[in-house]
């Protein structure tokens, strides 16, 4: 591990850890494979308007608000793994309404009854995430080990976020909507049972475990961290809205692969703030690209340096997160995390419909702003403050 702590060289190499960091994988690209498909489906299917459709799609991140809340209280009275299973099944039925709604009920579809839908899948997909994440993953691990694990665990999430759009796209184009759904039901499915297979020993529930608290769900000093990775992921997300080939999306994941090397080579002993400052200087030069040039080269160096800087960004301000927390707070820093992350892609997603409908042409634009002033943010504001006040 290098001085500034960042997990280089991973060495967790017992089963269990494996399972659930795959298993991260699949359910994440679960519901990531919806992103570029199910817009398509509600303009063109469903006569959606382009504000409706962003809606659609923003309504999910406050969906994941919704049972953070009581996490502590259910992995405290009920079996932790028990708890994210059921999360998984109800995250199954919901994508199951969408297939129902496509192959039987299509007349009647209502914007409504979308909005409801895709708020209910966001709590599920929060709830199962926190518990994933803040409980499964750590209790696998030795204390030791637990900042690689989370790094790792952190990464398979991330290659979701590039491959479930990817194989979205390709599954629409070949065999349609109800396709895509089946699929995305069939990787929660394998999640599911991934999760199921490993052997979580019985933990006696605390006393006195309170019906609503933060613990598990937001940390409660995380507040500059959070803005400021929020107005990162609202960038990623309008970019990534605005991706519609298999070969966008196979670009990112190249800058993923580009970031991981980045990590283990170019910041190994770099300066703690330059891996922030550089991923978001590669967000502008991807705005910059877009907004100048047209051609095919162009879109697929900014899709990479887009996945560049979310691989790059996100690493690091995983572990702001973590050194931030005090003892016994790690499960709710990663929470924590996940909702500053979750919320700035699905906001950024939905804000590109509305955008395409409010200031047609200027995506772009907006996203650029929002990015010199989260570099500005940081520069001035949340690295030295997180230097005040990191406790790991």
């Amino acid at each position: 591990m290098n001085s500034q702590n960042t997990p280089v060289h991973v060495k967790l190499w017992h089963r269990e850890f494996w399972q659930l960091a795959i298993a991260n994988l699949f359910l994440s690209m679960s519901v990531y494979m919806l992103i570029p498909v199910l817009p398509l489906w509600l303009m063109q299917e469903e006569n959606f308007s382009l504000l409706e459709t962003g809606l659609s799609m923003g309504v999910f991140a406050l969906g994941l608000y919704l049972l953070g809340p009581f996490v502590s209280f259910l992995v405290q009275h009920y079996r932790r793994n028990q708890v994210c299973l059921w999360s998984i099944i109800l995250l199954i039925a919901s994508e199951g309404v969408l297939w129902y709604i496509n192959t039987l009920k299509s007349e009647f579809v209502e914007f409504g009854l979308i909005m409801l839908q895709r708020f209910s899948f966001g709590a599920l997909f929060g709830l199962a995430q926190m518990v994933l994440a803040s409980t499964l993953v750590i209790d696998t691990c030795e204390s030791f080990q637990r900042t690689e694990a989370n790094h790792s665990a952190s990464w398979f999430g991330r290659f979701a976020f590039s491959l479930g759009p990817l194989a979205g796209i390709l599954l629409h184009r070949q065999w349609g909507f109800d396709t895509v759904i089946m699929v995305a039901m069939g990787l929660a499915f394998a999640a599911l049972l991934l999760i199921r297979m490993v052997d979580f020993p019985f933990r006696a529930p605390q006393d006195h475990v309170h019906l609503f608290s933060c613990d598990r769900f937001l940390l409660d000093r995380g507040g500059v961290l959070f803005v400021n990775l929020l107005l990162i992921t609202i960038v990623i997300g309008l970019s990534i809205g605005q991706m519609t080939t298999i070969e966008e999306f196979g670009m990112m994941m190249t800058g993923f692969l580009l970031a991981l090397l980045a990590q283990r080579f170019m910041f190994r002993d770099a300066e703690l703030k330059s891996e922030v400052v550089t991923g978001l200087i590669l967000l502008l030069a991807a705005l910059l690209i877009n907004m100048t040039q047209h051609t095919l080269a162009a879109t697929f160096i900014s899709s990479t340096f887009v996945g560049m800087a979310t691989g790059i960004v996100g690493t690091r301000f995983l572990l702001f997160f973590i050194k931030l927390s005090r003892h016994c707070q790690r499960g709710t820093s990663q929470s924590t995390f996940m909702l500053s992350w979750e919320t700035g892609l699905s906001f950024g997603v939905g804000l590109t419909y509305m955008l395409a409908d409010w200031l047609p042409s200027h995506t772009n634009t907006v996203a650029l702003v929002l990015t010199v002033i989260a570099l500005l943010m940081y520069n001035t504001l949340t690295h030295n403050w997180f230097l005040r006040n990191k406790n790991r």
